[in-house]
Order: structure tokens, then sequence, then C-alpha cells
């Protein structure tokens, strides 16, 4: 099983990519953010044509929005709203024994402080919201996926620079912390440093504002696949598909893709 996740910022405006990268990488399950898609609006039937019979979405006018995309039948569905908000950032799917959760964890603004920053505070929140969700209803011997854009670098080689930052929203302490503490929840394995060493930098994301990005190359990794202990043995191949960026109106993140034997 091949699967993939991105955030596509905005379904309708890059369908075009979708279907492109749905030909060249063949992935079994996708996983979307950043649909800005009200559901009636969805692109159904291109997305069926392409293959993926199976489309379980919950999106919105103009901002967020998540859905997975399956060849495979999915077992079952559900639909989550964390922080007493229905703000279209968390879907799960069951397939094939697995249980996928899609998340798009909230960008938090650009200050860094929760008490000046409602939006950083919201996440925050969020991710502990996360945490207090899967340590109460899910156990670390279950077959569970959590992918998506986490809006959170949390390691030093995740960034171009750790030192510079620091302060800044997406690798600030207040999110590494919170996000790593999610981590620990049901020990889940991180597969983007499962096949990357620690010491190489690797990155998923790059801003819009630089007219060069890939001469800059100030990146950060905000999208991850996370997997419990019981898949860590099917995990056979890992990509960040970084050419992505230089397609026609990209979104700036570009998919990680993980494929499981059997």
């Amino acid at each position: 099983m091949k699967l993939l996740t991105w955030n596509i910022n905005s379904v309708r405006l890059r369908l075009p990519l979708l279907l492109r990268l749905m030909k060249d990488t063949q992935a079994d399950v996708i996983a979307l953010q950043e649909t800005k898609c009200p559901d009636e609006f969805f692109p159904r039937a291109e997305i069926e044509k392409a293959g993926y019979k199976h489309i379980h979405i919950h999106g919105m006018k103009g901002y967020n929005g998540v859905a997975i995309l399956s060849k495979i039948p999915f077992e079952r569905t559900g639909i989550h709203d964390r922080v007493k908000r229905n703000d279209c950032r968390h879907i799960a799917a069951q397939i094939n024994g697995i249980e996928f959760h899609n998340l798009y964890i909230p960008a938090g603004g650009d200050i860094p402080d929760p008490d000046l920053n409602d939006k950083f505070r919201h996440k925050l929140d969020y991710v502990e919201d996360i945490a207090d969700y899967f340590t109460k209803n899910h156990r670390a011997d279950q077959k569970l996926i959590a992918l998506g854009d986490f809006n959170v670098a949390p390691h030093e080689h995740d960034v171009w620079s750790h030192k510079q930052l620091l302060n800044v929203v997406s690798h600030t302490p207040p999110e590494t912390t919170r996000l790593l503490d999610f981590k620990k929840t049901l020990n889940w394995l991180d597969t983007s440093r499962h096949f990357i060493p620690m010491d190489q930098k690797a990155y998923t994301w790059w801003s819009y504002r630089n007219r060069d990005w890939k001469k800059s190359n100030r990146g950060r990794r905000l999208d991850h696949i996370w997997t419990t202990q019981p898949l860590k043995d099917s995990l056979k191949g890992h990509d960040i598909l970084q050419p992505l960026r230089d397609w026609d109106s990209p979104s700036d993140h570009v998919p990680v893709v993980v494929e499981l034997r059997g």
C-alpha cells in the first residue's frame, strides 16, 4: 500500500496537479489538507475518474478542509472536532484494517505568544487536545497512521536554521515540545526520520516569499506521516516529492509518500 499526504492549498485550483500526481505516483491512499472547498463543490467526478472511488471529505468555504481519497474501500469513516471547534481539520478512515487520521494542525499566526495571539493559543490547545484524544481512545498496539500538515518542524534539522527559527512559529519550543509529547502518547514512529537520519536536513515546505526557493532552500519539515509500532516492520519506502515545488502554480508544500508491505 502506497500512501501520500499533501497540503494542496485549494483542491479546485490545483486539481490538474492532483490528477498528475495521482497518475505519476499511483498512490493507493491520498490525504489532502487545506482543500478550501465546501463538500458540495468538491471535484468528486474527476477524482473518481482517476481511480479514487472512495472519498471522505470535510470542507468549508475558503479555509482549512481535509480529504481522504482511496482506491481501496473504506471499512468505516469518522469526522472529529477538536477544541470545541468545527473547523474541518481532522477526519479518519479505516482501510485494510489500518485506521488513518488525516490532521491539519493550525498554523498559529505570526506571534509566538499565546497571550498576544489567539491563533497561537489555538494551535497549542489543538496539539494538546489531539494528544489527549489518542491517549483516551486508542492503544499503542493498534495499527494506526496519523498524517497530514502538522505545521510544526519538531527537530533541529527539520528547519534551515535551528537558531534563527527558535522564535518563529512552527519551530518554537512550546510547539515542538507539545508535538513530541503527542508523539509519545502511542510511541508513534515518525516515518520520515525512520528513513532520513536525524543529522540530515529534510523539508516539505518552502515559503512563497522566497523568489528562488531552491537557491535559498530555507525550508521546514511541516508535513508528516506517523505510524504506530505494529506497522514499523511493514515500512518499505519513503519519499519527499520536492520536484512538485517547481510545477506550475504549486502549493508551498510538497507531498510525502510512504509505502507499506503487504
